[in-house]
């Protein structure tokens, strides 16, 4: 019976506990083999000092830097089982007869060191390495049959007769587990015992960890907790017992101070405090893709992450930001929210739901909460209120009273979004209503609230209305799509004395989308330019002072004032918070937003809650999120970003840069300016891949890049996580990569530098040789152009003398010419003396016949006087031999060179024939050569024929011309 009921018990404490769910979850990222391309299974997770995180997978050892997964195998291409991380960042892992360590070469990818090497042939057989424990970066591995210790290049074994169970670190020491000697501790270089319980000797230890001061707390595979104190086990009574009994601890690491994390085979993992009392858990249920989880890790912002049987997740467990979701098994969308008598109230597209709260939890969203339906609210929830003490919900069917977990209508059938109080009293005797069809008035009396009818004058649906703080007559309203109300009611506020319209024309930036609010203790339009406020004065909008130049030009929908003073607002999706607690230069406030949140409102719809700083609900299209503002701005961190592959695109890809900076063997957090790598000019495309290990911020981080030689600026902000740059032209270039959060949360620029070496005919000995040819070629042309010169100016000297040569022989054709003409002119004369001279002795030779024959026929005595003086005149005509030889003097010396050429060419010829030649030129006849020679035609002809014989000439050759052709000839 006794057993019966502890069983009872012990089924009803895990019903409780696996039925038991938290307001709040964090947020739940999976990775599936199919993202990351490697093996299901995930044993270990370990991270380094730049944030990148190391996985023992089915395949190898498994990295992830925030975008890109790389897998890199052991020799024998086994499982990693086990992995841990020096101070020197090098990667420990063991395998299945494998171990060793992975660290970066000189371009900065992960390399295999094995290890196994160093063991006798004879120990080397080890099967599973399963754990990996480092401290002052000596390094033990177990295996079931041995510890390796591993220090200054040298590997010591340990054995024991049994088994090795565990092994594991605490309080910087090592513990280990073997079958038969219970929990041990690595001491001066050997095991001794720390604790020998005989549970020990029966159970498998899967973790030992720090508790407080000496004392440890250990996990036990089937039995739970226990703690070590004083060297005595002792059990760790919790309220999880039965869970763990029943889902079995494979592996627990502690969280925080406080905190432990607890893995199971087949339950997920249970976040506990020291006393075992449940804070929070994660499985199936809560988003988990198994239940089954191996490992844990918390990175450097606390956060956690866990190695699956079948996958990888992250857990946000230190996010300010939480999901609530009141309905699981449906998606509903939240549109209000309100803390009511120790209840969450939250009003849905289906409804409003209910779940009670801790009192002693200041953060909401670690309180154990089950949601429940409220009665009697099916449909759209717009507006939930505490006024007078009690709960009142604004719903599209109508007003309704909320207790505990049923509502009552106050009024029905006509939709209503919100309520105001005109005075500032309480309890306020009335409540205005805000509804589809214009202003609705309820009165309170005798704590109870009544339906006092709807306010005639205005038809208007009025989702946005405030009350005047200085006048309980007037309602301010708007309407997105025509504008801003001011509502004078009469006294009695039954009907509306007077309605004034507020557009554009009256300052507001534009007749659409004002939505009126009240901001410190005063009415402002949330407008699609900033904010705005009314002027009594002027009557008309100006821009709120205090919010005018940081708001400028911002489109907001919608405005919420916490209890601290600062605006919620939303702007186009996106939640911002304009915090007065942390001044800003000349401003006496900071504008904070919330980037996780971007595009998860409801547009049109927004709403939020701010109960206080740490509990700050949101309305969303799925669900709601509670944020814990407080600690939202304590963990508000700068990104880091971190430089990936990279790699130079060809036909084959090249990989060049594996992620790691190393200067002189030693891992280094910025590249080494005395190695900066080259690359030829035909790769000269290169590829870069960046992250940030801001894991929490992964889908809203951006990034910005600058090719420092090549691009002017920065680039725009984005997500894409990867850059291509392609024929670069040599160079020298430096790639800058940063990462942001949000406006002004930037990381630190990371660079790698590389050059881009000139093409062939572009490297400096191609220079220094196209310099030395270009020296020839102008030593060439110099030389060519002098010998050009040499030879133009001989040619020019050429010319010259051709010229002179040319007026020379002008000169001397023109003389040529007028002695030509001087001997043509002397021929002529010659010619007509001869002519005068024939024809004289014509006369002369008929007178002396015709005298003659006188004399003879009459006798005349020839000593007559006039006879003889007749005779004495013919005889002195007849003396011609003085002008003939006159005649024969200008002769000769009119045809001197025609003479001479004939001598040249007849040396035979005398003086006489010489005369013949020069009286056949002048084209005489025989008879006036006969004449002028003063012989016989017969002895002309004789003297012809001889001429010829001389002249060697031929019967057919003309005599004249043959001697026109020589007087025409030129002496050379």
């Amino acid at each position: 019976m006794n057993k019966l009921l502890l069983a009872i018990i012990f089924c009803l404490t895990g019903y409780h506990v696996h039925a038991q769910d938290l307001l709040g979850i964090p947020q739940i990222v999976n990775y599936n083999n199919e993202q990351y391309n490697a093996g299901i299974q995930n044993w270990d997770v370990e991270q380094d000092k730049n944030g990148i995180l190391y996985f023992g997978n089915n395949e190898g050892l498994l990295t992830f830097n925030g975008r890109y997964w790389n897998l890199f195998r052991l020799p024998n291409y086994t499982s990693v089982r086990s992995v841990g991380i020096d101070s020197k960042n090098r990667i420990y892992v063991g395998g299945q007869d494998e171990f060793g360590y992975f660290y970066p070469n000189a371009q900065g990818v992960l390399k295999y060191t094995s290890l196994l090497n160093l063991l006798p042939e004879n120990m080397r057989k080890l099967a599973d390495i399963w754990g990996v424990s480092i401290i002052n970066d000596e390094v033990f591995f177990r295996s079931i049959h041995a510890i390796l210790h591993y220090k200054d290049g040298v590997i010591k074994s340990y054995k024991t007769t049994t088994t090795w169970l565990f092994m594991g670190m605490a309080n910087n020491k090592v513990f280990s587990q073997s079958s038969d000697s219970g929990l041990m501790i690595y001491e001066h270089e050997m095991w001794k015992p720390f604790c020998a319980d005989s549970i020990l000797n029966r159970s498998a230890i899967t973790a030992v960890l720090p508790y407080g001061g000496d004392t440890l707390l250990v996990s036990v595979l089937k039995k739970g907790f226990f703690l070590v104190v004083n060297h005595q086990l002792k059990p760790l009574k919790t309220k999880l017992d039965q869970v763990f009994l029943n889902d079995r601890i494979y592996f627990a690491n502690q969280i925080s101070n406080h905190l432990y994390g607890v893995a199971t085979t087949s339950g997920g993992v249970y976040i506990m405090d020291k006393k075992g009392e449940l804070v929070q858990k994660y499985n199936y249920r809560e988003g988990l893709q198994n239940n089954n989880v191996r490992g844990i890790l918390i990175d450097r912002d606390k956060n956690m992450w866990l190695a699956l049987d079948d996958g990888i997740a992250y857990v946000a467990i230190n996010s300010a930001v939480k999901n609530i979701f009141p309905d699981r098994n449906k998606q509903i969308t939240s549109y209000a929210f309100r803390k009511f008598n120790q209840s969450i109230y939250i009003g849905t597209s289906n409804g409003l739901y209910r779940a009670k709260v801790s009192s002693g939890v200041q953060d909401l969203s670690y309180s154990p909460a089950n949601f429940e339906e409220v009665k009697n609210t099916k449909g759209q929830v717009w507006g939930l209120d505490e006024i007078n003490s009690q709960l009142l919900m604004a719903h599209e069917d109508g007003t309704l009273l909320v207790e505990d977990n049923i509502a009552r209508p106050i009024y029905s059938l006509i939709g209503t979004w919100m309520y105001q109080t005109p005075d500032n009293i309480y309890p306020s005797n009335e409540v205005i209503a805000g509804t589809y069809a214009g202003l609705q008035k309820i009165t309170y009396s005798n704590s109870r609230f009544t339906n006092a009818g709807k306010i005639g004058g205005i038809a208007e649906t009025l989702r946005f209305i405030v009350a005047d703080n200085n006048n309980p007559d007037r309602i301010w309203a708007s309407h997105p799509y025509h504008g801003v109300y001011k509502i004078e009611l009469r006294p009695d506020h039954k009907s509306v004395l007077r309605t004034t319209l507020y557009t554009d024309k009256n300052g507001l930036p534009s007749s659409l989308y004002n939505y009126v609010f009240h901001i410190k203790n005063r009415v402002v339009i949330a407008t699609s330019d900033g904010i705005y406020e009314y002027d009594e004065g002027k009557q008309k909008f100006i821009r709120f002072k205090l919010l005018a130049s940081v708001l400028k030009g911002v489109s907001i929908q919608y405005m919420k004032e916490d209890g601290d003073g600062d605006i919620w607002f939303v702007s186009n999706k996106k939640v911002g918070v304009i915090d007065f607690k942390h001044p800003s230069g000349a401003n006496p406030f900071t504008i904070f937003y919330l980037p996780e949140l971007d595009g998860k409102v409801v547009g049109g719809f927004e709403s939020i809650y701010a109960l206080d700083s740490k509990n700050v609900f949101i309305g969303a299209n799925k669900g709601a999120y509670h944020i814990n503002y407080e600690k939202y701005i304590q963990n508000i961190i700068k990104p880091i970003v971190t430089l990936g592959q990279v790699k130079l695109l060809g036909n084959k890809d090249s990989l060049v840069f594996g992620g790691y900076f190393v200067s002189k063997g030693v891992i280094s957090a910025r590249q080494d300016q005395h190695e900066i790598p080259e690359y030829i000019n035909s790769l000269n495309s290169i590829h870069f891949e960046y992250a940030s290990t801001l894991f929490e911020h992964d889908k809203n981080i951006k990034f910005s890049y600058q090719l420092v030689g090549f691009d002017r600026g920065w680039s725009e902000w984005g997500t894409k996580s990867e850059k291509d740059y392609t024929n670069l032209p040599a160079g020298k270039y430096t790639f800058n990569i940063k990462a942001r959060t949000d406006v002004g949360n930037e990381s630190a620029a990371v660079a790698y530098t590389f050059v881009v070496l000139p093409a062939w005919y572009n490297t400096i000995w191609m220079k220094i040789f196209y310099l030395i040819l270009v020296v020839l070629l102008i030593r060439l042309m110099i030389k060519w152009q002098k010998r050009k010169h040499i030879k133009e100016q001989d040619r020019m000297s050429y010319l010259h003398q051709l010229e002179l040569d040319r007026n020379e022989k002008e000169i001397v054709r023109l003389q040529n010419e007028k002695l030509e003409a001087d001997v043509n002119y002397k021929n002529k004369e010659l010619s007509t003396m001869t002519m005068h001279l024939v024809q004289r002795g014509k006369v002369l030779a008929k007178i002396k016949e015709v005298i003659s024959a006188v004399i003879k026929n009459h006798d005349i005595n020839e000593s007559s006087p006039s006879f003889r003086h007749l005779i004495r005149l013919i005889r002195d005509v007849e003396k011609k031999d003085q002008e003939l030889d006159h005649l024969s003097v200008h002769f000769n010396h009119v045809n001197t060179e025609f003479f001479n050429r004939l001598k040249d060419l007849y040396p035979d010829l005398s003086q006489n024939d010489l005369k013949f030649c020069a009286y056949l030129s002048m084209n005489l006849s025989s008879k006036e050569m006969a004449q002028l020679m003063n012989v016989t035609i017969k002895a002309i002809e004789v003297g012809r024929y001889r001429l010829r014989k001389k002249l060697q000439l031929k019967p057919e050759t003309n005599l004249y011309e043959f001697l026109i052709d020589i007087a025409r000839q030129k002496r050379p």
